[in-house]
């Protein structure tokens, strides 16, 4: 217990001009000495040149006697400031519980930080749950809060009653910081609140750290007591003797529930798989015995499911291309007739075709950079992709190829990149023909931007990644305007030239090229599970608002240079991974507010995502903030 002894009167001349007070150290000295401390200040000069003079007085003002007997100097600093304007923070917490004093304590006052109030990372009694801040500014300053604990099992993260995002207010108010222990354990938690302050640009930021300590005390349980226990009652459920019995009584009953439960559980699984197979069993006869897939399931492929923008849970299957659907009765023969019929208007002589170097090859699939010699004019020439397949492939893989290829056939837009022309002549393998991009793979071309080679001529800034996604959006609301559905967008998928122009292709031999990207979940159909929303792994239903969700993790490539989204997740976990809010984490050096637009896309409601014409908007007047800094 502590009490005042005496009083130093010698600060009386200086309490008006008094901005500051709070105890610097208690010093513990003999009974015989008593220390008067003077320490003066300088005079600076802040960047506005207007002059501040700080007068720091430690002065000895109460003489403390303890419960020891030891007598005890408290220091208190008198903070003296000759102005008086600009944004102001102040703790209104008693900080003097040493004393039995309350105070304030000011943290920023006339544009001045007090590094030396923010330094002391003081301890909060275990019995306070409030902090209180008063605040104001009179002009326009931004903030952001943020908090942080060192030991979340003793304390729970702390709360405020403000928004963690907004604007200072300009006539004094009060806001309140939540500090609640768990009541788990015992432990001197730290606490961490971190302030961020812009004033007038985004360049000029204040960032003040608050320390706090507390100590949380573990929740003594109250003992449970049976209404009619008596005196012995005690006696009997601590009794070895009569515990044993009920205890592995209650082990026995636990282990015979456990078990009839585990025994229910596989009869359920071996039912569905028996159903399963069965269903497989009957599929099968119905296929040619000649239809080998060589690796690749066809039941899932045959069928493309589109879904109109509107009707997201619409599962009517409706394809772009009805006559390419593979039928299950005869894959080998009419399937490929039929796929080869519908791009017969397109198609040319082998004659005219030239192969040139090969871009990229898989295991069945090669794309090559090709010459097309013009028809009307044979001494013209033009450069073509050229999508193949090699000599092993299965009708299968080739009508696959046929089929996927033309998903974009007919559509006109700068940024999407359809077919121009087929050669499927008999006795060679069928060609598709693209317009040539010379730098060709979007997802290829990122990957090779990461060599920090002093001369790579393809080094590209931050301000190009935000144009290319904006022509990936641009290209997807078109899409989505027709009522097309991608169902497959990703950076792997488009293509890229010399002026940085992106245009979208279809998803033929993507498979075989980047198998990593394609995973079998145990539906017979490689899909690109990372890429993919969540209505689409658990209920395979696709829409606009679907391809939004591909759209996010596109964009996400484009800020990382081609990395793996959710590399360290397995294939099979990724719906139990996304139902339980987890997303890829902000890439390196990428903007909040383009992560901002990464994380929209990806609610799990497909309603809540934006539309591909918001997206250009965005990504379009974010394009034009880069270039103001440029």
């Amino acid at each position: 217990m502590l009490k005042c002894c005496c009083l130093s009167h010698s600060l009386s001349s200086f309490l008006d001009f008094l901005a500051i007070i709070k105890i610097t150290a208690i010093i513990y000295v003999p009974n015989c000495i008593v220390n008067i401390l003077i320490e003066l200040g300088s005079c600076c000069i802040d960047h506005a040149c207007r002059v501040h003079l700080w007068l720091i007085c430690p002065v000895v003002l109460l003489c403390l006697t303890g419960s020891n007997g030891r007598k005890a100097l408290v220091v208190l600093s008198c903070l003296f400031q000759c102005i008086t304007a600009g944004p102001v923070l102040h703790h209104l917490t008693p900080v003097l519980l040493i004393a039995g004093l309350d105070a304030e304590l000011s943290y920023v006052r006339n544009d001045v930080v007090n590094h030396y109030a923010l330094s002391f990372n003081l301890l909060i009694p275990s019995e306070t749950n409030n902090l209180h801040f008063s605040w104001h500014a009179k002009s326009k300053v931004e903030y952001k809060l943020g908090f942080q604990v060192d030991n979340p099992m003793a304390m729970a993260m702390p709360q405020a009653n403000i928004s963690l995002q907004g604007e200072v207010p300009r006539t004094l108010s009060v806001f309140r910081v939540e500090l609640s222990c768990t009541g788990r354990l015992d432990s001197e938690v730290t606490i961490l609140m971190q302030l961020n302050l812009t004033i007038n640009s985004s360049k000029n930021i204040t960032v003040l750290n608050f320390k706090r300590r507390k100590m949380c005390y573990k929740k003594l349980e109250p003992e449970v007591k049976s209404p009619t226990s008596d005196k012995n009652s005690s006696k009997a459920i601590f009794d070895p003797v009569n515990a044993a019995p009920t205890t592995s009584t209650r082990v026995f009953y636990i282990s015979v529930g456990v078990c009839c439960a585990v025994i229910f559980l596989v009869a359920i699984i071996l039912a569905v798989l028996h159903l399963h197979s069965m269903k497989r069993i009957e599929l099968d006869d119905s296929i040619s015995d000649s239809s080998s897939s060589q690796g690749l399931s066809q039941p899932s492929t045959q069928t493309t499911q589109y879904l109109r923008a509107d009707t997201p849970n619409n599962a009517t299957p409706v394809t772009s291309y009805p006559t390419l659907r593979i039928e299950k009765n005869d894959l080998k023969s009419v399937t490929l007739m039929e796929a080869k019929a519908k791009v017969k208007d397109i198609a040319i002589s082998r004659e005219r075709i030239t192969l040139k170097d090969v871009l990229q090859e898989g295991t069945f699939g090669r794309i090559f950079h090709g010459i097309l010699i013009e028809e009307k004019d044979p001494s013209k020439e033009k450069q073509v992709f050229v999508k193949t397949v090699k000599d092993q492939a299965s009708e299968v893989q080739v009508t696959m190829m046929l089929t996927e290829s033309c998903k974009l056939r007919g559509l006109h837009h700068r940024n999407l990149l359809p077919i121009t022309h087929v050669c499927i002549e008999e006795g060679e393998k069928p060609m598709v023909l693209l317009p040539y991009m010379n730098w060709g793979n979007l997802k290829l071309f990122l990957r090779q931007c990461k060599l920090v080679e002093a001369n790579n001529p393809q080094a590209i800034s931050q301000q190009d990644l935000v144009h290319m996604a904006i022509q990936i959006a641009c290209g997807m609301s078109y899409l989505a305007r027709r009522e097309v559905i991608h169902k497959d967008l990703a950076a792997r998928n488009c293509v890229i030239d010399d002026a940085l122009q992106v245009k979208i292709t279809d998803n033929a031999l993507s498979r075989d090229l980047f198998p990593m990207d394609y995973h079998c979940l145990g539906d017979n159909e490689n899909r690109p599970v990372r890429w993919m929303a969540l209505e689409s792994l658990v209920n395979n239903e696709f829409s606009s608002a679907s391809d939004v969700w591909a759209f996010g993790v596109t964009l996400w490539e484009l800020m990382t240079l081609g990395q793996t989204p959710y590399v360290d997740i397995d294939p099979f976990e990724m719906a139990a991974y996304l139902k339980d809010g987890y997303r890829i984490a902000q890439p390196i050096n990428c903007p909040d507010e383009l992560f901002a637009v990464m994380a929209c896309c990806w609610a799990l409601d497909p309603e809540e995502r934006p539309k591909f014409q918001q997206l250009v908007q965005c990504l379009t007047e974010f394009h034009a903030a880069l270039g103001a800094y440029v």
